[in-house]
């Protein structure tokens, strides 16, 4: 889906029309399916390899100390973020960057806020060989898996066609393994989803409101398609200058730490929406505590508007509506 075209200046919430219904030309989407998903990054989600992933995703043997896992910092049960500022690696180190969720990553177009890895398996390589987080490497964590002989026959129902014995035990299948369990971690039936699919008095007037807001103010400029967002790299600052009271971390370049290109400096990912609510604090660097800051922060910066409080309530209260479910349960639900 390409992005809509520009919108115009900001105009008073009593003058946007409220969207009672959609129409064949909204710029978001719902979420595919599992399957489509995981054919357009050509990953095999039999289920004896989704269940390797989910194991490997949980294992804390990735980690050089052995007490943290993928799920310490994308947690499932909360919105697939850790709710922390900042990452906390081993030894409670704590990194410059904040966690993004790890639902919904498949659709996105690269992975990490730089975007430095292109997709879920070189995602999933990063954080057990940063000495900041996992502080492991791949020599290690094969040895520790191949010791165990359940492990080893998780991989050979995997992978029936590939692994014999530990030996086949191996870094580029750990990485498959996991990425194809991430795959899996989308969340459909979010009640915005529903209102897009003809279901018209699911959503109340201030969330319609709220969504006519988004696209009016200029928002869905960056948040569009399925995942309401993730297929760009945006400047952080675009109307105002975001870092001139700041001291800058070396994280704060974002894309141009990748690129050297001083076009990406202060460039990130575009993050999802999906299930918003749920993972604060928010931006790279986590510094922004509540939902309704978020969106006061990006008016400000990213748009060039000061939303009024009303507008921040709808817009708000529209997000809340992209909160989808997993497992066949909300994720607002603490899931155990």
């Amino acid at each position: 889906m390409t992005p809509p075209a520009p919108l115009g200046e900001t105009t008073p919430v009593a003058a946007i029309p409220v969207p009672l219904v959609p129409d064949d030309e909204e710029p978001l989407a719902p979420l595919p399916t599992v399957e489509e998903a995981a054919e357009a990054l050509e990953l095999d989600v039999a289920p004896a390899r989704v269940d390797l992933g989910r194991q490997l995703f949980h294992d804390t043997r990735l980690s050089n100390d052995m007490t943290v896992s993928c799920a310490t910092c994308h947690d499932l049960r909360f919105g697939g973020a850790d709710r922390s500022p900042r990452a906390v690696g081993i030894h409670g180190q704590v990194g410059p960057l904040n966690t993004p969720t790890v639902f919904n990553a498949a659709l996105g177009i690269a992975q990490f806020w730089d975007g430095r890895a292109k997709d879920l398996a070189a995602q999933a390589s990063g954080p057990p060989q940063a000495a900041g987080e996992m502080g492991s490497n791949f020599t290690e964590i094969t040895a520790r898996l191949r010791n165990d002989a359940m492990v080893v026959e998780s991989f050979r129902r995997a992978f029936p066609n590939e692994v014999n014995g530990p030996a086949d035990v191996t870094t580029e299948r750990i990485l498959e393994a996991i990425a194809t369990f991430e795959v899996t971690l989308l969340t459909p039936g979010s009640r915005f989803d529903r209102w897009l699919g003809g279901e018209s008095a699911v959503l109340t007037e201030p969330e319609l409101r709220g969504y006519a807001t988004f696209k009016q103010v200029g928002c869905v400029q960056c948040h569009y398609g399925p995942a309401v967002g993730g297929k760009t790299f945006q400047k952080l600052g675009q109307k105002k200058d975001f870092f001139s009271d700041r001291h800058l971390s070396h994280a704060d370049h974002g894309r141009f730490n990748v690129t050297k290109d001083e076009r990406d400096r202060h460039a990130f990912k575009v993050p999802s929406l999906r299930n918003v609510e749920l993972t604060a604090p928010y931006l790279h660097d986590g510094s922004v505590p509540s939902l309704a800051e978020a969106v006061r922060v990006m008016g400000t910066y990213q748009l060039g508007v000061d939303l009024t409080s009303q507008q921040v309530d709808d817009l708000v209260a529209f997000l809340r509506t992209l909160t989808g479910t997993w497992a066949d349960r909300p994720l607002a639900a603490p899931m155990r």
